[in-house]
């Protein structure tokens, strides 16, 4: 009878649990790395030569948002490109940025149940992929992304095959941190400034690869949206995008020679975490950051505390 007692207490405790936590997703499902960015144009053909012409990237239709085409550096890592809507007069061309994940109705549900509003449900693409969208803490639409099955096609391109970090502007650390870093897991990896006593880039790695999301803080009397005195330039150097490579000598020679560099450029030069990298600018101002994987420097303000891709 103590034995049957036992266990019926744990049946009732357990369904509790389920209950307080809404579904019972107390497992999050992996998240693997960078999926895209959606950024938008106002020049849909200069902007297609920027990442085909001048990135290599291989251009295809977007299963997501038949409004948009998607510039592939990987079977499942591109920039998504939509219109920008007619009459827009923001400085934003930010649309979101995604992450990767192995299971993304898990994931939604695991979300639900820790707080956060999310979709009654995924969405599913023409190509067998799955997805939805939250927004973080300062309303910045995230994207969780089921890969399909089969992935793209890709063919390979010499210059970059994968997107190591996505960045976007960012008004408070902590809050952000309570949603990427408490709620979803991801690792601080890095943090620093233009100066020892400013901390302008806070990097926080996924939690299941080396892929990372880059705070891009900017200060002032403003919770969460676009302050009022940003300028496009600024603002599209904050949004931004980072292509791994191991040599960037090389890469900026084959740029060179190609006659891939566009007409706004800033490098090569080592940046402040001790790394080669290399700023390619879209028409619309995008960033694309060309950053070669591992450090040839001591990197300013903190230590690395995660490992950098390896490739």
């Amino acid at each position: 009878m103590k034995n049957l007692f036992l266990a019926v207490l744990a049946v009732s405790f357990s369904a509790a649990a389920l209950a307080a936590n809404g579904n019972g997703s107390d497992t999050r499902p992996a998240i693997t790395g960078i999926s895209h960015i959606s950024v938008y144009s106002a020049d849909l053909n200069k902007t297609d030569a920027f990442y085909v012409h001048d990135l290599g990237a291989y251009k295809a239709a977007d299963p997501e948002n038949p409004q948009g085409m998607r510039y592939y550096f990987s079977p499942t890592q591109f920039v998504e490109v939509l219109p920008l809507p007619a009459g827009n007069t923001s400085v934003n061309r930010l649309d979101h940025v995604a992450f990767c994940t192995a299971d993304a109705d898990g994931l939604r549900r695991y979300l639900e149940a820790h707080g956060i509003a999310v979709p009654a449900s995924v969405e599913a693409g023409s190509d067998g992929s799955r997805w939805f969208d939250v927004k973080d803490p300062e309303d910045n639409k995230v994207e969780f992304v089921q890969t399909p099955a089969t992935p793209a096609q890709v063919p390979p391109d010499p210059l970059s095959h994968h997107i190591i970090h996505v960045g976007y502007m960012v008004h408070s650390r902590s809050a952000e941190d309570a949603f990427y870093r408490t709620v979803l897991g991801f690792r601080p990896y890095w943090y620093g400034g233009p100066n020892d006593t400013t901390i302008s880039w806070v990097s926080q790695q996924v939690p299941d690869g080396t892929d990372w999301l880059e705070y891009m803080l900017v200060s002032g009397p403003e919770a969460k949206g676009i302050p009022a005195d940003m300028t496009a330039d600024r603002l599209g150097g904050m949004d931004h995008f980072s292509l791994g490579v191991a040599d960037i000598k090389s890469t900026a020679l084959a740029l060179y020679s190609g006659d891939r560099i566009p007409e706004r450029t800033s490098g090569p030069k080592i940046g402040r975490d001790g790394k080669w990298q290399y700023n390619l600018f879209s028409p619309d101002g995008t960033r694309a950051e060309i950053m070669e994987f591992q450090p040839v420097g001591k990197p300013c303000c903190s230590e690395f505390t995660a490992a950098s891709p390896a490739e």
